[in-house]
């Protein structure tokens, strides 16, 4: 699966950062948000994001970390891609995943985290947006 370049937002304020018209880009949660943030936060997070701006449509991915139950909750709730380090549960929630046409990842892609030092300066440039 290719992905658009991916970014790390950190509630509804990154993600319009991310998504002015016309950029390219993957919203991902933070490292093992499901198990501290919720999947719910992170359904409304982008629920929210996607009203303001319905023209982009982006892939999502909620980072589970090694939840397997988190990784559940989420297919549950309509996540169609999602991050679940390997481990005994893995195979089967793999299937359940292939079976919703979901995809599981054992690793979150790279990604420009807009919650670090200097990334709202990066992040045209990793988004590949020219400069004027």
């Amino acid at each position: 699966m290719v992905l658009p370049p991916a970014v790390v937002i950190h509630g509804l304020p990154h993600a319009r950062l991310a998504l002015r018209p016309g950029r390219p880009v993957t919203l991902l949660s933070a490292p093992g948000a499901a198990s501290y943030a919720g999947v719910g936060w992170w359904r409304a997070v982008i629920a929210a994001a996607q009203a303001e701006f319905p023209e982009s449509n982006p892939p999502d991915v909620l980072d589970c970390a090694d939840a397997p139950g988190r990784a559940l909750e989420a297919l549950s709730l309509g996540c169609r891609i999602i991050v679940l380090r390997l481990g005994p549960a893995s195979a089967d929630i793999a299937g359940r995943a292939a079976a919703q046409s979901a995809v599981l990842l054992n690793e979150p892609p790279t990604a420009l985290d807009l919650g670090g030092r200097g990334a709202l300066r990066r992040l045209d440039a990793w988004l590949g947006v020219p400069e004027l």
